[in-house]
């Protein structure tokens, strides 16, 4: 499952990310991961929810490489239940003309492997064409 969060700069998308990453904890039996472009949000999410810096990672710069990334993440902990990927558009080369392929290839992740996404996508509804419709999105 892939869930998206909407919405321009200032609108609230990463406070609900966080919000619904900590309250997460309280009902996955697996583990979380919070993957964000900087370290700023480290200390707004409980110590158990793993946190990737995507500074540090300076060479995954595209789409392709972004999912071997993430390929990355859950070979080394096959118990990952939830995956939230907080402004993609932040990430390097990510354009808004790549999100339909992306959000595809994660919805083949999601059940290839059984772990749920929540991307938060800096654009409005309008702006991403029909494809979104496939998805949930959560603050509609």
């Amino acid at each position: 499952m892939v869930k998206l969060l909407l919405g321009h700069k200032g609108s609230g998308k990463t406070k609900m990310m966080i919000d619904l990453a900590n309250q997460s904890l309280d009902t996955v039996s697996g583990n979380v991961v919070f993957i964000n472009k900087n370290y700023r949000l480290t200390y707004d999410l409980k110590y158990r929810i793993r946190v990737v810096c995507m500074e540090d990672f300076v060479h995954v710069t595209n789409i392709d490489e972004y999912i071997g990334f993430i390929y990355g993440i859950i070979s080394q902990d096959h118990d990952i239940e939830l995956i939230f990927i907080d402004g993609i558009l932040k990430h390097k080369d990510v354009k808004l003309g790549d999100i339909d392929e992306f959000l595809e290839r994660l919805v083949e992740i999601s059940e290839e492997f059984d772990t749920d996404f929540y991307v938060s996508i800096s654009a409005d509804k309008s702006e991403l064409g029909s494809y979104i419709e496939k998805y949930d999105v959560i603050n509609d």
